[in-house]
């Protein structure tokens, strides 16, 4: 059954290119709504986002960006992908601001979003489209997968801002249960051989 939410922002293309920018950042869903125009080097030899603060919702207080993000550790500067940095040289398009405090993403009105509004659209998009399980968090871990895939653990935990590379095997890694396929070689070689 479909539930239908009235409250929130209209959709301005804003989660397509929070999503990518997740993607390319590996970062939590209150880090990249905490990103603001200062923390981006678009222009540099190699373009990075700062990832330095995070969107805070408490009870009885307003949603606010706090300066650091949950560990010292999380404190990185990440370089862009192509994706990501086309997605974030969109919203700037779109957004026109250049105000250096600026969130990159944010309200109508300009103040953060909270990371449940995000949650709760991203949702109503996965079950529009009939898919379960999609999460902010998922994008983080088939973040870290790729990465260690490509590159191994230690640099999936620096990408992540983990302080320990056994966190991000334990609880963002994807293991790949799919034996390497040269054992049955090995095995068909062996045997025929004893036969």
């Amino acid at each position: 059954m479909s539930r239908r939410i009235l409250a929130g922002p209209k959709p301005d293309r804003q989660l397509g290119q929070i999503i990518e920018v997740m993607l390319g950042t590996s970062t939590r869903i209150g880090e990249v709504l905490a990103i603001r125009l200062q923390d981006l080097d678009l222009d540099g030899p190699v373009p990075t986002a700062r990832i330095a603060g995070t969107i805070i919702t408490r009870k009885g207080e307003p949603t606010h960006r706090q300066d650091h993000p949950k560990t010292d550790r999380s404190v990185r500067r990440v370089a862009l992908p192509g994706f990501a940095l086309h997605a974030i040289r969109s919203r700037l398009l779109r957004t026109g601001e250049t105000e250096p405090g600026s969130l990159l993403f944010s309200t109508r009105v300009g103040t953060p979003h909270t990371t449940n509004n995000i949650r709760r659209l991203l949702r109503d998009v996965m079950d529009e489209a009939g898919i379960e399980n999609v999460t902010p968090h998922r994008f983080r871990r088939t973040v870290a997968t790729v990465i260690n895939d490509a590159q191994g653990a230690l640099l999936a935990s620096e990408l992540l801002g983990h302080t320990d590379p056994r966190i991000t095997m334990q609880h963002y890694i994807q293991r790949n249960e799919t034996v390497d396929p040269v054992t049955a070689q090995v095995l068909d070689e062996v045997f025929a051989r004893a036969s």
